[in-house]
């Protein structure tokens, strides 16, 4: 009985892990409707170091060793670690991008800390950014206050040549898409990160009733954050399931018209793999331990859109 159920586990073990494969590697090799590539197009995938149980050093080492160009950080709290992040990067040859937003909850100590931080690491002199994504206002601060931070930050990237980005955030200013197209009609020159499996989770659908909210931001999205979310919760379980592939290819054929406008544009895009560790990874009742292996899944990530968005 004993061996019966061993065979019986290790053929369910090898038959899950196939199924586990072939969802993702299915969606990278399904046809594409992509030109030829314009020249300046460039396709960069960094790195999240949100879970990574390590330092900086460690962190970065395995991120090249794994094929990543490079890492986006949330900005450091100390002039130290900032440095270790800097002397990391450059060690080990990556790119850096910063993300970083503020948790005041009146708008006029929020906006204080908001712009004094980012003009901060917008002009520091050590190594010059890739771009900022910012986790910007809140999504109770009203849409005139809000747009004062978006003001500010069109005006800071203007005067630094650093590509500021606002994401597309649950909790923060971009919280839903058809908030998020309102922002766009008032500020065209606004620039998104995409991370649009929060407004999956928002509204409680793949967003078939928010088409119009959603070509918007497209065209507006110079980054990606290449989470998979579903109708009640930003992150899937395991998005190599076979469960999840709905949900899958919902988010590839957002990204594809992403990267289909930077190919024709000849514009470089950068991608984030950022499924995330616990409790975004969902876990095991009373143990805590997480279903899935949260750097596994990133690696597979950043490995299928390099084969699918690559030259």
């Amino acid at each position: 009985m004993k061996q019966n159920r061993r065979n019986f586990l290790q053929l369910t073990a090898t038959a899950a892990t196939g199924a586990l494969l072939s969802s993702l590697e299915t969606a990278a090799a399904a046809p594409r409707p992509f030109t030829k590539a314009s020249t300046g197009y460039e396709l960069k995938i960094l790195a999240t170091n949100w879970g990574f149980d390590g330092s900086m050093d460690s962190f970065c080492a395995k991120a090249r060793k794994e094929g990543y160009d490079g890492i986006e950080n949330w900005w450091p709290g100390t002039e130290k670690e900032q440095q270790e992040m800097f002397d990391a990067v450059k060690k080990h040859g990556l790119d850096l991008a910063i993300i970083w937003g503020t948790d005041e909850p009146a708008f006029t100590e929020h906006a204080v800390s908001f712009k004094k931080t980012i003009e901060a690491f917008a002009k520091q002199k050590i190594q010059r950014p890739v771009y900022i994504n910012l986790h910007s206002g809140k999504d109770y601060f009203s849409f005139d206050d809000n747009k004062k931070l978006v003001e500010y930050s069109i005006a800071l990237s203007k005067e630094t040549g650093i590509p500021i980005y606002h994401e597309t955030h649950r909790g923060r200013m971009m919280f839903a898409a058809h908030v998020t197209h309102e922002f766009i009609k008032k500020n065209p020159e606004i620039k998104l990160t995409l991370d649009i499996s929060h407004w999956c989770n928002v509204h409680e659908t793949l967003l078939h009733d928010q088409t119009a909210a959603v070509e918007a931001a497209l065209q507006h999205t110079e980054h990606i954050h290449a989470r998979v979310g579903y109708q009640e919760g930003p992150q899937v379980a395991d998005p190599r399931a076979p469960e999840w592939k709905y949900a899958v290819d919902a988010h590839f054929a957002w990204w594809d018209k992403v990267v289909e406008r930077k190919k024709k544009a000849g514009e470089p895009v950068t991608i984030l793999t950022e499924f995330g560790p616990p409790l975004y990874m969902q876990t095991l009742p009373y143990t805590l331990q997480p279903l899935s292996n949260q750097w596994e899944i990133n690696v597979y990530m950043m490995q299928l859109l390099r084969k699918r968005y690559g030259m």
